[in-house]
């Protein structure tokens, strides 16, 4: 588990071909070679690095929209969050995105918890997962569209939100079954 596996599993990549690519996604084919000797193409699909951050207030509440996905036909409450921009630090894109998504400004640093990834054997997009306690207001939502409506939602309500298939995003459901874990036991 050190990470000095034996390479002799390792996949082979001999070329790598751009098929499409735009802003959000680029899609790309590989000649590779697995480690039985098998060589075929497989396709590739990168997706802009991504940080998310679950803000937690005095009150052990998290901030959570309500929101509609389009791609899949969704609806589910998720974290504020979004594509890191070119230049930025992932800590610095999920603390730009609570204030536009949401009007608050997280209060201190944000701790990272894990950068991971969620579609891992096709997809590369690293999602960096952060947690703040403690926001101050500083006005309204600038992100309009990111949700229908908002909530600071008690943590001993989660499970149930999960259970009910409520939270499905991979970033909010990581956040908050960290927050989850981690809570300190009464």
């Amino acid at each position: 588990m050190n990470g000095d596996e034996d390479q002799s599993t390792a996949w082979k990549v001999f070329e790598e071909r751009p098929i499409y690519a735009n802003y959000w996604v680029t899609v790309a084919t590989a000649d590779i070679q697995t480690p039985d000797g098998t060589r075929f193409d497989h396709h590739k699909v990168y997706l802009p690095p991504a940080a998310i951050v679950a803000m937690v207030d005095d009150w052990d509440r998290v901030f959570m929209m309500w929101r509609h996905r389009f791609v899949s036909d969704t609806w589910n409450w998720e974290l504020p969050g979004g594509i890191v921009e070119d230049g930025e630090e992932p800590a610095e894109a999920a603390a730009r995105e609570a204030v536009e998504e949401t009007g608050y400004r997280p209060r201190g640093d944000l701790k990272h918890v894990v950068t991971f990834e969620p579609m891992i054997g096709t997809v590369a997009s690293p999602h960096h997962v952060y947690v703040v306690r403690g926001v101050d207001q500083i006005g309204e939502p600038t992100e309009r569209n990111e949700a229908q409506r908002t909530a600071w939602v008690p943590m001993d309500e989660i499970p149930a939100l999960i259970a009910a298939g409520k939270i499905k995003n991979s970033g909010t459901l990581v956040a908050v079954l960290h927050l989850l874990a981690t809570r300190p036991r009464a």
